[in-house]
């Protein structure tokens, strides 16, 4: 079965909570292998809220990348979703960053989808998670591995921003 890697965010209270129901709701779309630690981050874009706590998880699934990312957006209305504006607060947040070892771009003229996600080696909140359960991942566009590209980020960055909840 496809293993898809999954990130998900909450800066709304209660934040740790929202993304605990958000795992057991994708227990509905297959079988949770490995979740990594919670960490918390600043938030990125629009600093006037809340932390936010993000983690990610891999995900063994029957559905293809598209109408994965479609039950996703469903189950982020399910859980309280409502829109707001770009890098706002939200209840909870569900992105798609690998899908097995696909690199692939698709949009149905609603939702367009890339995998791997177009900025997860630019973000140390999915890439420190990410880091403790799959470290030597290859990113099928870059060709390294995730903690390569953890290192890589770290060093530009200098200070880290995050931390395990």
């Amino acid at each position: 079965m496809p293993q898809a890697v999954l990130a998900l965010g909450s800066n709304i209270a209660p934040a740790k909570e929202n993304i605990d129901r958000a795992v057991t709701a994708l227990k509905e779309l297959g079988a949770i292998k490995e979740i990594a630690p919670y960490i918390i981050s600043k938030p990125e874009g629009f600093s006037a809220q809340e932390d936010f706590i993000n983690t990610v998880l891999i995900l063994s699934t029957p559905y293809e990348p598209m109408p994965l990312l479609k039950k996703l957006k469903a189950l982020e209305t399910q859980l309280g979703r409502t829109p707001t504006f770009p890098n706002g607060p939200r209840v909870i947040d569900l992105d798609i960053l690998f899908y097995d070892d696909k690199a692939l771009f698709e949009d149905d003229d609603q939702t367009p989808l890339f995998i791997p996600h177009p900025r997860l080696h630019e973000r140390e909140f999915v890439l420190k998670p990410l880091s403790y359960i799959l470290p030597d991942y290859v990113h099928p566009k870059f060709h390294k591995p995730v903690y390569q590209l953890y290192r890589e980020l770290m060093k530009k960055k200098g200070t880290p921003s995050c931390k395990i909840l």
